[in-house]
């Protein structure tokens, strides 16, 4: 029983320096860029659908530029580059998504329904697509285009609109990005939610 343990170990131990070469993906970054709101619910404060209206909201579609967690940069009107070592901490529609809920519910008072708590509810939706949450390197600003589809309530039709909010970076990199990133994604989710009102 133990001949084939011996027989074994040679061959380990052979491949073990090998391990000290492979690399499975690229090292991180230093650190993660994320969305931060600007306006949000107090910790601990209730709120409810029999007194509030709720709508819910989905995490936007968008293009393939924007499918990655790394941060795209217009480099001319066919191109796209990536910001070096910038990388967002999940992907872009998500932290967005998550930024608009806050937004909504601190700025109009209605109640966010997510997942399974919108399925049979007669509230508002939102949805639509992230067109633009990158940089442009010839203006130097950091581009949020967001294309909503507002649904009011249950018998109503869809409005459609179209937001964007662009900051300056200064020089496009990793530390100057995610902050004007955030501004304008801020200012397109406080856009948002005053269309949608009360």
């Amino acid at each position: 029983m133990t001949r084939p343990s011996i027989i074994l170990l040679p061959a380990l131990l052979a491949a073990l320096p090998l391990s000290a070469c492979i690399s499975f993906g690229a090292a991180p970054p230093p650190s993660l860029l994320t969305l931060t709101p600007a306006v949000s619910l107090p910790i601990g404060e209730t709120t409810s659908s029999a007194t509030a209206p709720t709508i819910a909201i989905s995490v936007p579609s968008f293009p393939q530029a924007l499918a990655t967690t790394r941060v795209p940069v217009k480099t001319s009107e066919t191109s796209i580059a990536y910001v070096k070592d910038a990388q967002w901490s999940e992907p872009p529609a998500r932290l967005f998504a998550r930024l608009l809920a806050d937004t909504i519910a601190a700025k109009t008072g209605r109640v966010v329904l997510g997942g399974a708590q919108a399925l049979g509810d007669q509230g508002a939706r939102l949805s639509g697509e992230l067109r633009n949450f990158g940089a442009d390197e010839a203006s130097g600003d950091a581009i949020v285009s967001y294309e909503a589809v507002l649904k009011r309530g249950d018998g109503d039709g869809f409005e459609k609109r179209r937001f964007e909010a662009r900051e300056p970076t200064g020089a496009i990199s990793a530390t100057s990005v995610g902050p004007a990133l955030n501004r304008a994604a801020n200012r397109v989710a406080a856009d948002v939610a005053a269309w949608i009102g009360r």
